[in-house]
């Protein structure tokens, strides 16, 4: 099998290329790779910077700011460069489905016993906070089926300084004896005081100071394991192309992010809002801690040892090896992706619809089909090897899963650096018919209201929109409720 390795460029300018690969990559690829990357020299540099360790051989890669998503700091890194293999097979589509049956990757028993775990109520015995938002994975992820999207938030705030920088909040709890720095997010929940804790008060509250606040809607997890099978050089690609085409007016960046399996190894962002995260295993130690209080072999510290009485790490393997977080990526990675409503996706309007929805430039970010790498390929730092059932795959997720600025960002800084505040990911479409919330915050209530909130880099899109007859625009809706 043969194994060609995606590029990516230094802020210094330089293209960088794993040199057991460079043999098999032609001169006319090289260069074609080459240009589409210089495009996005101006938007990754303000993300990460990027220090050539040997020469030809490795980056470093220094991140200009730490996690906030994580109660660990990441500082540097190689880049993980995604291995993909060739394949003269023709792609296939992806199943679909909100049946919670395996998408292949594992068999139904399997699945079964990973969407128990998925769905499993925590405890205080189990590790349960100190502070903690959800017990379930489903409280936050369930509608219309355990994996899906749902109505709940989770509150995010920090500081803008006098210089307008973005600074994260100090949190005091335990009535001032005890401060958790570094961390934009504020928990809903505690587990005291309690019985045992009786005068323990360490339920977080938002810092007097704090002048940046937002709610951020629960994301869809059904057919993420396609999303994390899509290559980084295609997301790189999608960045340069729209670079080229539309200047700075719109122009996806991308963020290369920790893998916390591959230890010093990164990769180009794809989960969560502010695309904290490039691999679902990652993804799901962030969730436990941040969201749960669940401590895991790849997130071993809680944030505060207040009322904390289960020793680090709080999760650990079973019988068959698999710690929880094993057992929610493998859920994610074998769920099918969202259905169409096929009745309404053809009629007359809906087809019209798609029709506009390109025209008008929507489809520029919102991007509707994608093919994930070749089975074989390895990703996620080497930790990951691409499997048949999720490899050379056709989907339909209408987002490029880039980070852009339309005009409602929250003003959080976590991954991307600082010009990252304004920008959020490119929601994926998927599913978005049920969903009675729409947008990051959920503050618009219908498809109109969503569409004319979007400004930045949005604003020809929305111009157009307008522009549209009073039929036009129906059609364009009507296709958005048959995603």
């Amino acid at each position: 099998m043969k194994i060609r390795t995606s590029l990516v460029r230094s802020a210094f300018g330089r293209l960088n290329v794993n040199p057991a690969a460079e043999q098999a990559l032609l001169p006319k690829e090289k260069r074609r790779q080459a240009a589409a990357l210089q495009k996005l020299r101006a938007h990754s540099a303000g993300a990460w910077t990027f220090a050539l360790l040997f020469v030809a051989v490795a980056l470093v890669v220094t991140t200009a700011r730490s996690s906030q998503s994580q109660s660990r700091t990441h500082t540097a890194g190689f880049v993980a460069l995604d291995q993909l293999a060739q394949t003269s097979q023709p792609p296939q589509e992806a199943p679909t489905g909100f049946d919670n049956l395996s998408n292949g990757l594992v068999d139904e028993q399997a699945h079964g016993a990973d969407l128990h775990t998925f769905e499993e109520t925590e405890t205080i015995e189990d590790g349960l906070g100190p502070v903690f938002n959800a017990q379930a994975c489903r409280e936050c992820h369930q509608s219309p089926v355990t994996g899906a999207i749902s109505q709940v938030t989770e509150l995010r705030v920090g500081r803008t300084n006098r210089f307008g920088q973005f600074e994260n909040p100090v949190v005091s709890i335990g009535d001032g004896t005890t401060i958790i720095a570094n961390r934009s997010l504020i928990n809903d929940r505690a587990i005291c005081p309690s019985g045992e804790f009786p005068d323990s008060e360490i339920q977080e509250r938002v810092p007097d100071n704090a002048n940046v606040h937002t709610f951020r809607a629960s994301l869809n997890t059904l057919g993420d394991g396609f999303v994390e099978a899509i290559s980084s050089l295609t997301l790189l690609q999608f960045a340069a192309k729209q670079c080229k085409e539309f200047g700075d007016g719109v122009c996806g960046q991308p963020v290369f992010v920790p893998v916390l399996e591959a230890p010093g190894q990164m990769r180009v962002g794809r989960f969560g809002w502010k695309n904290q995260h490039a691999s679902l295993l990652s993804f799901s130690a962030d969730a436990y801690l941040n969201e749960m209080g669940i401590t895991s072999r790849l997130q071993p510290e809680d944030v505060t040892k207040l009322c904390d009485t289960v020793a680090d790490p709080e999760n650990t393997a079973d019988a068959e090896g698999l710690a929880d977080i094993d057992r929610f990526a493998r859920f994610m990675r074998a769920s099918k992706a969202p259905a169409r409503d096929a009745s309404l996706a053809a009629t007359f309007d809906a087809r019209l619809g798609a029709d506009i929805f390109g025209k008008i430039g929507c489809d520029t970010c919102h991007v509707p089909t994608i093919v994930t790498a070749p089975s074989g390929s390895v990703i996620n730092g080497g930790s990951f090897v691409v499997p048949d059932a999720l490899g050379n795959k056709i989907i339909h997720p209408f987002s490029h899963f880039l980070l852009h600025n339309v005009g409602t960002g929250d003003g959080i800084v976590q991954n991307g650096g600082p010009l990252t505040a304004l920008k959020l990911r490119t929601p994926p479409l998927w599913g978005v018919r049920l969903r009675s919330r729409l947008m990051h915050d959920q503050r618009a209530l219908t498809f109109h209201e969503a569409i004319v909130r979007h400004g930045g880099e949005a604003t020809l899109a929305v111009r157009n929109f307008r522009n549209l007859t009073d039929q036009e625009r129906q059609q364009l809706i009507t296709f958005l409720k048959s995603l």
